[in-house]
């Protein structure tokens, strides 16, 4: 089985020139004419950022609503109550719930991919914060994930809204799709998590902000992408 995987990773190494960087148009075409795995493999773009992290002023993170969405179904969890549960019910939620959804999680029920909640209940929902924060499913502000607007916030992670957070050494890796989309659909929603990055570069960040782009499936290589050339495009962003 080893032997099968590696031929496939080395017959998509083949399909790149070493040391070249890529458009993110090229860069798509070779991801998509790399031999498929068994499965329909995601696609995720990887960044590596010029902050440190461990500064606070530093930090990266926010959300972004992928145009083609990621080519999966989101099991969207919903506290709230009243009025703002009908609206949770009718945009779609999966799981709605008040004080009986906080304890049913506290018992071990984690079946969900988002969680949102209305500010409201967060004194409850806080008491989550072991359980859901590790996971990185704690309902944020910053993320709109916590917000009276339920209706919208439950049809924006059903479409395929993807959050991103910048790790300890400066890394960000988001899923972009899957390698069955169409090439347009993968760069588009490329494109649009890097024009949110872009525009959450810190204000004390200094030097180079997008230091590198990656753009890879699960079991192939990384197609390294020209950095500063995309970085140009966004000039009036950063």
């Amino acid at each position: 089985m080893a032997t099968v995987v590696s031929k496939r990773y080395d017959a998509a190494a083949a399909k790149m020139a070493p040391g070249k960087l890529y458009s993110l148009d090229e860069a798509v075409e070779i991801i998509k004419s790399m031999p498929p795995a068994k499965f329909d493999q995601s696609v995720d773009l990887s960044f590596r950022l010029g902050v440190d992290p461990k500064h606070a002023d530093q930090m990266v993170r926010g959300a972004v609503v992928l145009p083609h969405g990621i080519g999966k179904t989101v099991r969207v969890a919903v506290f709230a109550k009243g009025e703002k549960e009908r609206e949770a019910r009718e945009a779609g939620a999966d799981v709605v719930g008040a004080e009986d959804l906080v304890e049913r999680v506290q018992g071990g029920w984690m079946e969900f991919d988002t969680a949102i909640a209305t500010p409201d209940l967060m004194g409850q929902v806080g008491r989550l914060g072991k359980v859901l924060g590790p996971r990185g499913l704690m309902p944020n502000p910053k993320l709109g994930t916590v917000t009276f607007d339920i209706a919208r916030a439950v049809r924006e992670a059903k479409a395929g809204k993807v959050e991103f957070r910048v790790d300890k050494a400066g890394n960000v890796h988001t899923p972009i799709g899957k390698h069955s989309f169409p090439a347009q659909h993968l760069a588009a929603n490329a494109m649009a998590l890097i024009e949110a990055i872009v525009r959450a570069k810190p204000a004390a960040a200094k030097g180079t902000y997008l230091r590198s782009l990656t753009i890879s499936t699960t079991m192939g290589p990384g197609v390294p992408l020209d950095a500063q050339a995309i970085a140009n495009l966004f000039k009036k962003a950063v």
